[in-house]
């Protein structure tokens, strides 16, 4: 059985699938959404774990960019644009002291907080401030400017790059330099050229490694803290739950005139010719379109949904490459609310070897024994992000493991808030297998390929193929593995919408 009523087929209703679809049905194309799962959200997904176990299961809260949120009218819908985080970051230190962060320069909290441990770092947190404002706000222009195929640069590709080389040298002389400088250097060469503190360092290195398999001593880490800082709007998470973004892009999009099928799992994308000419689901029954945008992880979508003979070899084996380390889980708890846990993001991050240590298990394949965590807490459930924990375990299997995971987790917390394991009344964690076997996150990556030197900018997913295009004609990636992915901002649904809207059918 076939149908031939869409124009347009969208695998996966994650937020960069319900972006790059409501561009396009405003555009006038006949969308149709294809979501595997019963529920649409991909990794805004909330979900009940049990009579009053309501749970924003992967990210605390989310913030798209604002220009998407104007373009598609989503405060129609109730959503309005956040670009600035107020909520507080603590770092969580031995002997009962706490550091508290804020994303604002004079913030007064913040400065005599920091001056606890030092003066002169209280002296330099506002310029520091303002170096990461004018360094996200260039991340964020980089993220909306296509990116072209290099080494192939034509009159139309070179001159968005052109703006936003521009971009960069309107930030003046000093600041452009320290700008580059930092995307290369590692979370402890960076938080060295500015504090002197081992507990601000450490602090703000944890924000640098979040979601990734990184340590703060690795490489490119100086350009994952002013990536995560730019979609948290600060060092904190954004507590604002996920809820309200899932909606307003579930309901702009109808209003659009698109089409949502849940329930409804691709496991072919059917080529001839090369060129995409619809859909298989795993029920059997065909789709046809003349484009197919996917927003799958590449490596899932070129080799699992396409597959290997219709495709270049080269290419092939470029894909193969593609480095998913996911090493991520999740431990959600059901309190009574007795918990004892402030408002804001809490994490345990003493120091940057403790950070660097946690990151050396992973490299062997075990679960770290003193891990990095960040916890946050809406209402009376608390929900703790785990690192590391990785996907393939050397000498175990996370049917053993989970329980170690959930067991480290709340002991790691409890060790400073000693009310949370009296309170607690369920636990349910999410693993790396979790992540890949409910959420489509090959690996479990978060990122759909890890945020590192080598896949950023024009070399994500591929170097040579960071236009959101692919060797099959009509098939076109919006998921977060292409460029300006990793995190709730919707960049590559819209940039994979503006390029499938300027290609000539």
């Amino acid at each position: 059985m076939s149908s031939t009523d869409f124009d347009t087929l969208i695998i996966g209703a994650g937020h960069n699938g319900l972006v790059a679809g409501t561009y396009l049905a405003k555009a006038g194309r006949k969308v149709l959404m294809l979501e595997r799962r019963d529920i649409a959200g991909g990794q805004l997904a909330t979900e009940s774990f049990g009579e009053g176990f309501l749970v924003d299961c992967l990210h605390p809260g989310a913030a798209l960019r604002p220009d998407i949120v104007r373009e598609l009218d989503l405060t129609r819908y109730g959503l309005l644009p956040e670009p600035h985080n107020h909520s507080a970051y603590i770092s969580l230190l031995p002997d009962g002291k706490r550091l508290l962060l804020r994303g604002q320069g004079d913030d007064a909290e913040t400065l005599a907080s920091i001056r606890q441990f030092s003066g002169n770092d209280a002296a330099r947190w506002p310029e520091f401030v303002a170096f990461m404002d004018l360094a996200t706000a260039f991340l964020d222009e980089a993220y909306r400017t296509p990116m072209p195929r290099l080494p192939k640069v034509g009159i139309a590709e070179g001159w968005p790059l052109a703006k936003l080389a521009w971009k960069l040298r309107s930030l003046g002389g000093r600041a452009m330099f320290r700008v580059i400088r930092s995307l290369s250097m590692s979370a402890v060469e960076f938080t060295e050229d500015w504090f002197e503190s081992e507990e601000l360092k450490a602090a703000i290195a944890a924000v640098a490694i979040h979601g990734s398999t990184l340590g703060s001593m690795s490489a490119g880490t100086g350009y994952t803290l002013i990536h995560n800082w730019l979609n948290r709007g600060g060092p904190a998470q954004r507590g604002n739950g996920v809820g309200p973004t899932r909606e307003a892009l579930l309901a702009a999009f109808k209003a659009a005139g698109g089409e949502l099928r849940t329930s409804a799992e691709v496991n072919r994308i059917l080529v001839e010719k090369q060129k995409a000419r619809g859909v298989r689901l795993a029920s059997g029954e065909e789709i046809l379109g003349s484009t197919v945008v996917s927003a799958a992880d590449p490596r899932h979508t070129l080799l699992g949904l396409v597959g290997a003979v219709e495709l270049p070899p080269d290419f092939v084996w470029a894909t193969q490459s593609i480095k998913l380390r996911g090493s991520v889980a999740k431990v959600h708890l059901l309190t009574d609310g007795s918990h004892g846990l402030p408002a804001g993001t809490l994490a345990i991050a003493p120091t940057l070897k403790y950070l660097e240590r946690a990151f050396d298990a992973a490299k062997y394949g075990e679960v770290s024994a003193h891990p990095y965590v960040e916890v946050t807490s809406a209402g009376n459930v608390v929900s703790i992000h785990f690192q590391f924990a990785p996907y393939t375990l050397r000498h175990s299997n996370w049917s053993v493991e989970r329980t170690t995971v959930e067991r480290m987790a709340i002991f790691a917390v409890a060790e400073h808030f000693p009310a949370l394991m009296e309170s607690i009344e369920q636990v349910q964690s999410i693993v790396p297998t979790d992540l890949e076997a409910i959420y489509g996150l090959s690996e479990g990556d978060l990122n759909h390929g890890q945020l590192i030197l080598d896949q950023i900018f024009f070399m994500r997913p591929l170097p040579g193929w960071s236009d959101h295009r692919t060797p099959i004609d009509g098939l076109y990636l919006c998921g977060s593995g292409g460029h300006g992915g990793g995190g709730i901002s919707g960049a590559c649904g819209r940039n994979a919408a503006r390029t499938v809207l300027k290609t000539k059918s």
